[in-house]
């Protein structure tokens, strides 16, 4: 008989199931309380019981954990120093949605060499967040993969829908079940209407195909996720909507929706141009509103890395890169990083004063 199924499929490779994975792995009280505490402090800015602005930064997309190590230690000095003005997390992203074709993440594939031994990757994924969580550094992700949440979780404060993926009902629907608060981008045209309607599906239960803590086809059943938000990333061409004319039009969207007027802008990205240098101005012109008292900025993502730029893969030989330059979207550097976010908490601060 002719074979009529997994034509395309060469091969299909267990893994160890989450709850494996996590026993072998599990937090300490720590990190623990360091999710939890992130959590509760995103929740409190999004509905202005806390009158810090949120700060996400981090590297692009991180590929060498040691470097993110390095990264998480400075950024968490500033945090602990800063936060009486500024909440920051780290930005760590594990998984990257390609366009065409190009190096998935850290957890798809770690070696850099197109072997995919995931695997591997979801127990790098997995020890760099515990690392960086008993530093007391909150982290935020992007959620990519619906299955990759039962893997890492438990240990994310704070989660993204990107811009490629909002349209999708597996992902509105992973949303609703997630247990951190969720950002929600506008799509890659720039688009804010589906980015208002993923928020509201987020927000209601679903019922979907899913899987367990054990990795056995199940039937999810979710409550709705109220934490949901919309994240303002520019659009295509050139578009950029950070400024007070667009957010003042996304804020317009949400209130017809009947959702909180609160916005998270993405200095990089479309309000960028994807050029790291330009991402000091947007952030600078989001801090200046936020510190005027525009409390419906409720925060900005940055992204930065140890060196600025970014450098691109060559022959998988991941041997031969650049320590601390990004290996996807442009970054700024640390030096830059640490001014933009002192700057920031002298301009709240003074804007507090007044």
């Amino acid at each position: 008989m002719e074979a009529v199924q997994d034509l395309n499929i060469r091969e299909t490779s267990p893994l160890a199931p989450p709850r494996q994975l996590r026993a072998e792995m599990p937090p300490d009280a720590i990190a623990l309380d360091t999710v939890v505490e992130g959590r509760v402090e995103v929740e409190r800015i999004l509905s202005r019981r806390d009158d810090r602005m949120l700060a996400i930064v981090g590297p692009c997309c991180i590929h060498a954990p040691d470097a993110a190590l390095e990264y998480a230690r400075k950024l968490n000095q500033l945090r602990r120093e800063l936060r009486d003005r500024l909440c920051i997390f780290m930005r760590c992203y594990f998984e990257k949605p390609r366009t065409v074709v190009g190096w998935k993440g850290l957890m798809y594939d770690p070696h850099l060499d197109g072997s995919g031994d995931l695997e591997e990757g979801l127990r790098l994924t997995r020890r760099l967040l515990l690392d960086i969580g008993r530093m007391g550094l909150p982290v935020a992700t992007e959620m990519l993969n619906p299955i990759t949440p039962q893997y890492t979780a438990d240990l994310i404060s704070w989660a993204c829908i990107g811009a490629r993926t909002i349209e999708s009902q597996s992902h509105r629907e992973m949303a609703s079940g997630l247990s951190m608060p969720v950002g929600i981008k506008n799509s890659t045209e720039g688009n804010l209407q589906v980015a208002v309607d993923a928020i509201r599906s987020a927000r209601q239960p679903h019922t979907f195909l899913g899987t367990d803590e054990d990795g056995r086809t199940s039937l999810v059943r979710t409550r709705g996720n109220p934490g949901t938000h919309i994240v303002l990333r520019g659009g295509g061409a050139g578009k950029t909507n950070y400024d007070a004319a667009s957010v003042a039009a996304a804020c317009a969207l949400l209130r017809q929706a009947d959702l909180e007027e609160v916005v998270v802008i993405d200095c990089s990205h479309g309000n960028s141009g994807r050029k790291h240098e330009r991402q000091r101005a947007v952030w600078n012109d989001v801090v200046a509103r936020r510190a005027a008292g525009r409390r419906e900025l409720a925060g900005a993502m940055v992204e930065s890395n140890l060196h600025e730029g970014s450098q691109k893969i060559v022959s998988g030989d991941g041997a031969q890169l650049r320590y601390g330059v990004s290996v996807i979207d442009e970054c700024v550097g640390w030096d830059t990083t640490e001014a933009m976010l002192r700057d920031a908490a002298e301009a709240l601060a003074r804007g507090r004063a007044m």
